[in-house]
């Protein structure tokens, strides 16, 4: 009995630890469009002594959430921004300016890619 109990607690504290892993990893990325994005995005990783910041290239702001919230956070911005200034048209990620001018083009050479820019970016699920 006193070896299932503890089998038990082990187990859950495995799978405990498991999720909260999980929960606390930034989205995956297909890494050639993301990248190609990136380039477009107003906000930069900035290295400090005490970890990342966060700035806005617009603004010049800067963010300087925890060690461990630093990717999440920027996951946060990078969707927020991408819902206003991206748009797919046919197999082409189309990216906005401020004033909703079409800044660039960039060609999705595969179904993943653009499920990715729909499901990161744009919030629509499949």
């Amino acid at each position: 009995m006193k070896k299932a109990l503890i089998f038990g607690f082990f187990t859950a504290f495995l799978i405990l630890g498991m999720v909260s892993l999980k929960r606390a990893m930034p989205d995956a990325k297909e890494n050639r469009i993301y990248m190609a994005i990136k380039v477009y995005s107003p906000y930069e990783m900035e290295k400090r002594i005490g970890g990342l910041t966060i700035v806005d290239k617009r603004t010049g702001i800067k963010e300087k959430p925890s060690s461990k919230e630093v990717f999440l956070r920027m996951d946060e911005l990078e969707k927020k921004w991408g819902k206003n200034h991206l748009k797919i048209e046919n197999n082409d990620v189309i990216i906005l300016g401020e004033n909703k001018q079409v800044v660039a083009r960039i060609f999705l050479e595969t179904k993943k890619e653009k499920d990715f820019v729909q499901r990161f970016y744009l919030n629509k699920l499949q």
